[in-house]
């Protein structure tokens, strides 16, 4: 999941690996060397290659059965299903003639080895039986056949097929009967024969009850944790106090969080151990980048539109190797879309776009997206994006690219919450569940590349997955499932979804679209976009370095708005248009008199006032805590003022009705407009350039009589606020 560095994961491995030489007082060295793994894996998964990686760890000798053959054995979650196994073992086993060839038979794609053969072999000896089957708290194809099973005094009572080990004769025993078809029930065949006491004596069947052995996690998802230690990561079986060799994740369990760190994938000593294998470097390219599509998603009424585009524009990444596929279902945005086509659709090798009128619903939209890239001979990858997706890491793209995986998303989070775009588990009926890391994760302290049950908003897919794997177009369909969450289900029937690298998603809440700049508003919703868009860029310095001058006495200048910040104020009040008549009678105001009146718009009339309050809080209580130490500020009164030469250029000498004010000039002096400023006459100091997004702020009752300058040419305007007026 996470990480502040490109990752990597489940590096291909062949299909057969020689077992270790190692030798111990209770396993001699033949029957160590005896030991081989059988497996059925028709298709190279990731699951299967995830596998492969945990065997090749420990020197496990794997054959592998079935290879390129159709799979006509079941969905192994409803039976029947699984025979194919059964016949394929039953003719693996017909060539292996010596007697003491123990054989290890388990299920591939949603298995990995914790531990080694030395340790398996040694906990099979000790079960004093010729075939020991994994064992289940849950009982599974048939429950009427419960009572029938021997009851065990500790331990799990029921027979799991996942996995079983023995020796060939005895499993050659096993399934001499075995004549069922490829969709009949691997495991309803092997419960029978335990059932019946002569066969299970004949044959000297054992459960592994406490899952010394093995560990299937379906109906078993407290029993299990991970155990670190000497950086090595162990699965531990809290209930039986157990270390389980091979865990088995049948069901929707979390092999996949157990996956990212067992056997030493991840630990605490060496972090992520596989992060940067088989990278797919991009550097020093420029036409040879692969091609990618990029659908980019609009769905609901989203604040910084205009932002997403200004990032998506800011890719590291030749716009020459882009196609975009835009889908956009909000009137409301037409205007962002339609600019941004308008400047820059020239600069990418082509652009979809799908819009409002064409009344075409989300997952239909996604599908065409795929098309796009699928029908396109040098498309090589498809990067979804979400319009609420803020792209800050102008390297996303190029980064994902180079770990070089089928299915691959960014991390992204909403700041100061735990909420993020993936989950780090399921639960028993296949929906959100919180892994044990994933608040580490969430947070950073746990850095790696980690595979997990679901993602959105964001992820970029190889085009040959789509050209196969993912090719059927009811990807987003489920008779129970909502669509990403069926496109999840079926994306890691064969890739595992990986995540990585830090990114974060606005929240759509309680945006409103009934003004000219909405983005203004979200200074409560989304403050980290909100601030980076509309506070200057140096106002950091202001409190940490003293970034403060001192143009009169007691007044002090300092940064706080961006031109863009200061552009909306501007367009949203003349959007608004009401402004004040400049007179005496003011009914805004308490008492209905305004001594010293000006042509304004109070915030409260957009309103503005909550949101004007907050940045004030946030961004000007702290710069006059620093000034005045030990005053603590109420703010309350605050407008916008227009100086116009032909309207009301200047302002007399006056006091402000205020402890103190704070005077953000809003565009700029000698562009905008000409003269202006403002003169504190008991000092005979003027400030006549006011600085666009720069704050004024000096005492406003008693010391520092003031007077607005002339306005002689332009529209000059400021936003004024009392405080403590």
């Amino acid at each position: 999941v996470v990480s502040a560095k490109s990752c990597h994961v489940l590096q291909c491995c062949s299909c057969c690996y020689q077992a270790s030489q190692l030798t111990s007082q209770n396993i001699s060295a033949r029957p160590f060397r005896d030991l081989l793994v059988l497996t059925v894996a028709t298709q190279e998964t990731d699951g299967f290659r995830r596998f492969l990686r945990s065997a090749k760890h420990f020197n496990y000798t794997i054959k592998v059965l079935g290879r390129g053959e159709t799979w006509r054995g079941g969905d192994y979650m409803s039976p029947p299903g699984g025979g194919q196994k059964v016949r394929l073992l039953k003719s693996a086993l017909e060539d292996i003639q010596d007697e003491n060839r123990v054989i290890l038979f388990v299920d591939s794609y949603d298995v990995i080895f914790s531990s080694g053969p030395r340790e398996l072999l040694k906990k099979f000896q000790q079960a004093k039986h010729r075939v020991v089957f994994s064992a289940e708290t849950l009982i599974w194809p048939d429950r009427h056949l419960e009572d029938k099973h021997p009851h065990v005094r500790e331990g799990k009572r029921f027979l799991g097929a996942g996995g079983f080990i023995g020796y060939a004769p005895n499993l050659k025993k096993m399934l001499s009967d075995w004549s069922g078809a490829d969709s009949d029930s691997d495991q309803l065949h092997f419960t029978k024969i335990y059932i019946n006491p002569e066969k299970r004596k004949s044959i000297n069947i054992t459960l592994d009850n406490k899952c010394r052995l093995f560990q299937n996690l379906h109906g078993a998802l407290d029993e299990v944790v991970l155990k670190f230690e000497d950086g090595r990561v162990r699965a531990r079986n809290v209930l039986y106090d157990t270390l389980p060799v091979i865990i088995h994740g049948n069901g929707p369990t979390k092999i996949n969080y157990l996956g990212n760190y067992i056997p030493n994938l991840w630990t605490f000593e060496t972090g992520c151990t596989i992060c940067n294998e088989n990278l797919r470097p991009l550097s020093g390219l420029q036409s040879e980048y692969p091609v990618v599509v990029i659908g980019i998603f609009i769905q609901q009424p989203t604040p910084f539109v205009t932002v997403f585009f200004e990032r998506l524009l800011n890719l590291k990444y030749p716009k020459n190797r882009l196609q975009l596929f835009i889908y956009n279902q909000e009137s409301h945005h037409e205007p962002h879309v339609r600019t941004f086509l308008e400047y820059h659709e020239s600069e990418y090798q082509g652009v979809k776009l799908i819009g409002p009128e064409e009344d075409i619903d989300p997952v239909t939209s996604r599908n065409i997206g795929f098309d796009m890239c699928r029908d396109n001979i040098d498309c090589e990858y498809f990067f979804s994006v979400d319009v609420d997706v803020v792209l800050k890491n102008e390297d996303t793209l190029r980064i994902l690219i180079e770990l070089n995986k089928p299915f691959i998303a960014p991390m992204m989070t909403k700041p100061g919450l735990l909420w993020t775009n993936f989950w780090g588990a399921l639960s028993a009926d296949g929906y959100y569940a919180r892994s044990e890391d994933y608040v580490d994760i969430v947070q950073g302290h746990r850095v790696g590349l980690w595979n997990v049950p679901y993602i959105s908003h964001i992820f970029l897919t190889k085009a040959d997955a789509l050209r196969t794997d993912l090719k059927d177009p009811d990807l987003f369909e489920s008779a129970t499932l909502d669509p990403d969450m069926a496109f999840c289900s079926k994306v890691r029937n064969k890739y595992i979804l990986l995540i990585d690298i830090y990114t974060f998603l606005l929240s759509t809440e309680n945006y409103q679209t009934n003004h000219l700049h909405n983005d203004l508003w979200q200074v409560f919703e989304n403050p980290v976009e909100w601030e980076e868009r509309y506070i200057h860029e140096n106002y950091s310095k202001v409190l940490k370095d003293g970034f403060i001058e001192t143009p009169c006495p007691d007044v002090y200048w300092f940064p706080v708005f961006t031109d863009v910040a200061c552009k909306h104020l501007i367009e949203e009040m003349e959007h608004f248009g009401q402004w004040s008549g400049g007179g005496n009678t003011d009914n805004r105001i308490q008492g209905g008199y305004e001594n010293v009146p000006t042509i304004d718009i109070h915030m409260n009339q957009v309103g503005y006032e909550k949101e004007w309050q907050k940045f004030l809080l946030d961004y000007a209580a702290p710069v006059t805590e620093k000034m005045y130490p030990g005053y603590y500020t109420r703010f309350d009164l605050a407008f916008v003022v227009r100086y116009k030469p032909d309207e009301q250029p200047a302002l007399r000498p006056h006091h402000d009705a205020s402890t103190f004010t704070i005077n953000i000039a809003l565009n700029q002096v000698g562009i905008d407009y000409q003269g202006g400023g403002c003169r504190f006459l008991r000092y005979n100091c003027s400030v006549n350039a006011p600085r666009r997004g720069w704050a004024l702020m000096h005492p406003g009752r008693l010391t520092h009589y003031h007077e607005g300058l002339p306005t002689v040419q332009g529209v000059r305007y400021i936003v004024v606020s009392f405080v403590d007026p």
